[in-house]
Parts: structure tokens; C-alpha cells; sequence
């Protein structure tokens, strides 16, 4: 998304390289391209988390692509939030094109080009780029909802919900909107939404940062094979 800034700091860079060193470890490694969803809800850090464990793949020549779902909405910015202020109801997955997303994830197995949207935050509109994603060896996927993505190898989910946030999203601040009453409102409807996402996580970050797997190696080997048959 153009017009975002995502500033890495400390946390979510040894958040990163701890999640980089669980995924080094699985029992079993992917068979060719890998994709790796990073969730959690408003101002958890998954943009940066995203972005730190780029870096890490990048540092040892694996190119990593991220795609934010912020670039996936129906609508830009500033007419979602008009939306949802119009029907709090729009609030949820079905605001985010999350079967564009997964057909973009496909493109990407098949190292093909692909036409994906680019939110341009101040503009309040959504253009197009062309990416070519032969290059790119791991994709990463980040944004509130897309651990509900099917073909994933590696979910990783953070567990800071919107009270722990407040402070991230303060200093964040894309807009005087984002810190109002009715956006308590949107956070609480994500966080009953996604709050069960967290079943479905391989990797989980904690609220202090810290990062485990979500279930024993055991399990998540036994869940890697249920996969393949």
C-alpha cells in the first residue's frame, strides 16, 4: 500500500528472526515455492513482522515477495471506512477480496506475472501493478484475515489483541478516524472474528513478543502429512 509507513523496530525484528528459525526447523520442509501467512489484529505488528522476516529469507538468497492485504480491500481506505460507517455490518472478511488473494498466491506457485491491486492511502483509490514473480522463492501474506488463506504452508499468528495495540495504532496513525469511538466498535467485531483464528496457527507470537510453535512438533508433523494425503 502506497502511502504506509511500516517502521521495524527491535521487537518484531527478533519476533522475525525466531519465527525464521522455527520454520528452518519444521519437521517437514514445503516441496517448491513456500507461503507463509502473518495475522493478527489492528497494529499487532504483522506489517512489520511481515516485512523483518523478508529480510531474514532475503539475507540468505531466498527472494521473498510480502503482499499485504490492505492492497486486497474492496474498497480504498477512506471509502471502507465511510462503508462501514454506513453499515457496521460490512465489517469482516467480506471486505477484503480473499479469493483474489488466494488465485494471487497460485500465480505465485507457478512463478507467473500477475495484475494485483495498489492502494494509494492519501489518494483514497486503488490502482494496478504487474509483478513478476519468477523471482521469488517465499511468499508472505499479511493482514487481519489471512489465515483464512487455504494453500498455506506456515501460519504464523500474533496474540496482542486491540487493547494491547492502542499505543501502536496511536503512533501509527494513517488517520484522525482510526482512533474514534465507532473504531473501537470495527476492532471489537475483528477481534470476535479472528480471536479463533488462533486454532489454526503453526507459530504463534506472544504478547511479549516471544514466539512458540502453537502445537507440540508431534502434532504439527502429523498435521503437515494429513495435509499431503
Amino acid at each position: 500500500m502506497r502511502g504506509d509507513s511500516i517502521v521495524v523496530e527491535p521487537h518484531h525484528e527478533r519476533a522475525a528472526a525466531a519465527i525464521h528459525e522455527l520454520i528452518l526447523n519444521r519437521p517437514r520442509k514445503p516441496r517448491g515455492r513456500m507461503v507463509i501467512t502473518v495475522a493478527g489484529e489492528s497494529g499487532a505488528g504483522k506489517s512489520e513482522i511481515g516485512e523483518a522476516l523478508a529480510r531474514c529469507f532475503d539475507a540468505e538468497g531466498h527472494p521473498t515477495l510480502v503482499l499485504q492485504q490492505d492492497d486486497y480491500f474492496v474498497h480504498p481506505p477512506m471509502s471502507n471506512d465511510r462503508a462501514r460507517r454506513e453499515s457496521i455490518d460490512w465489517v469482516g472478511p467480506g471486505e477484503v477480496r480473499l479469493d483474489l488473494m488466494e488465485e494471487h498466491l497460485s500465480f505465485f506457485r507457478a512463478g507467473a506475472r500477475l495484475t494485483k491491486p495498489m492502494v494509494r492511502y492519501l489518494e483514497d483509490r486503488i490502482d494496478e501493478v504487474e509483478v513478476d514473480l519468477s523471482p521469488f522463492e517465499i511468499a508472505i501474506a499479511e493482514g487481519t484475515y489471512v489465515t483464512l488463506l487455504k494453500h498455506v504452508d506456515v501460519r504464523v499468528f500474533i496474540t496482542r489483541d486491540y487493547h494491547a495495540t492502542r499505543a501502536h495504532r496511536e503512533k501509527r496513525r494513517r488517520h484522525e478516524s482510526e482512533l474514534d469511538p465507532f473504531i473501537d466498535q470495527v476492532l471489537a467485531i475483528e477481534h470476535s472474528v479472528i480471536s479463533g483464528h488462533r486454532e489454526l496457527a503453526d507459530i504463534l507470537v506472544h504478547d511479549d513478543w516471544s514466539v512458540s510453535y502453537a502445537r507440540p512438533v508431534c502434532e504439527l508433523l502429523h498435521a503437515v502429512e494429513e495435509k499431503r494425503s
